[in-house]
């Protein structure tokens, strides 16, 4: 039995590498390229946004369900997390895809207020891919023990993650064209 759940285990670790190094690579590479005459896609932000904050909401629920024992609710709610975040990556690259860079237009400390949350949004978004895939496999390999255990990391940095692109967001949507 501990050698199937080490064989599985490998398994995953395989795709969750793959997937955390393709996705920013992948990103990044989108995020460079524009759709020749591509109509903007302007309206994405919004929508983005409130898919972060609705995210972070999601996020304190399934802890608050899990700590009241209602393991099922956690579970749907962290899946939806999980695909709520691909949603939001999938609209981000194709408005940017779309869309120059808006620049931040904010002056004196301000902007390095911004630009703090915005290098430590990004930064944390990249890294806690491998942190959710790890958290999330866990469950699947049924050790339920380093699952709270990669939580306890997990969650806080993907709650950062979330409210900051909500912050992000408000701070830079003044200056949308």
């Amino acid at each position: 039995m501990m050698e199937e759940i080490s064989i599985r285990e490998k398994k995953f670790n395989k795709w969750i590498t793959a997937i955390s190094v393709a996705i920013p690579l992948v990103v990044a590479l989108l995020f460079a390229y524009k759709i020749p005459n591509a109509e903007p896609l302007s309206f994405l932000p919004p929508i983005y946004a409130s898919i972060n904050g609705i995210t972070a909401i999601l996020l304190v629920t399934a802890v608050i369900a899990i700590k009241n024992g209602r393991r099922s609710l956690h579970q749907k709610l962290m899946t939806t997390c999980i695909f709520l975040s691909a949603l939001f990556l999938v609209m981000y690259v194709a408005y940017h895809m779309t869309s120059e860079t808006t620049l931040y237009g904010g002056e004196g400390n301000i902007k390095y207020v911004y630009y703090f949350i915005l290098m430590t949004h990004i930064v944390l978004s990249i890294s806690v891919i491998p942190l959710v895939l790890i958290t999330y496999s866990k469950v699947y390999l049924d050790d339920f023990e380093s699952h709270r255990m990669w939580a306890k990391y997990t969650f806080p940095i993907w709650l950062y993650v979330a409210v900051t692109g909500v912050i992000v967001y408000l701070m830079i949507s003044p200056y949308y064209q």
